[in-house]
């Protein structure tokens, strides 16, 4: 059974502060959502909302999309059915944040618009451009929000670092691991990965 472990008192950044030193107007995902709907912000922007505020997202490069492509046909075609693996989802952690990982692993039984932060058991980050972001500040979310367990995949060196064993203070183990080792998620024993297993190599 899933642990229900959120942190209490998420803490969030602030909402940044205009020029003249005003705070600026937080948004609520209600109120995104809207705005997607009426075209005024296009379906196709990639961005994420934290503590209501609006955070771009880096364009996908080949090389982001190559791994990522990869894996997604390794966890389909690996993964067994009592767990659901979808890519690029929105995932809601409150009224005014939801991050987009690039896979979030949970329960098969859910719907992908029903999970929150404490339904997901392993959520992975492809990352290229936004490398330090998400071995950062992201992952200080997912803690907050009670993501049990977090890979983040540099797709440069194809190293992993991985988070899990979620405490009240954070994740209490952290480490890399190579592109030529076996992970296996804590949370999903019948989920592993080998990068290079897949095919693929570094582009250093």
């Amino acid at each position: 059974m899933n642990e229900r472990l959120v942190l209490s008192e998420p803490i969030l950044p602030a909402t940044t502060q205009a020029a003249d030193g005003m705070p600026r107007r937080a948004w609520t995902v209600a109120e995104i959502e809207a705005m997607v709907a009426a075209g005024i912000i296009p379906e196709h922007e990639r961005f994420e909302l934290i503590g209501g505020e609006v955070v771009p997202m880096s364009p996908k490069g080949a090389r982001h999309e190559t791994v990522k492509y990869e894996l997604n046909k390794h966890f389909q075609r690996t993964v067994p059915d009592e767990f659901a693996v979808i890519p690029e989802t929105t995932l809601q952690l409150d009224e005014k944040s939801f991050l987009e990982p690039d896979f979030c692993v949970y329960p098969g039984e859910l719907k992908p618009g029903e999970i929150r932060g404490y339904d997901v058991l392993l959520a992975i980050e492809v990352a290229d451009s936004s490398l330090s972001y998400d071995r950062g500040r992201k992952i200080g979310l997912y803690a907050a929000y009670g993501i049990a367990e977090v890979w983040v995949v540099d797709v440069k060196t194809l190293t992993t670092r991985v988070h899990r064993y979620l405490g009240a203070e954070g994740y209490r183990e952290v480490f890399e691991a190579g592109m030529a080792e076996t992970l296996v998620s804590a949370r999903v024993p019948s989920l592993s990965l080998n990068l290079a297993a897949l095919g693929l190599q570094t582009s250093l």
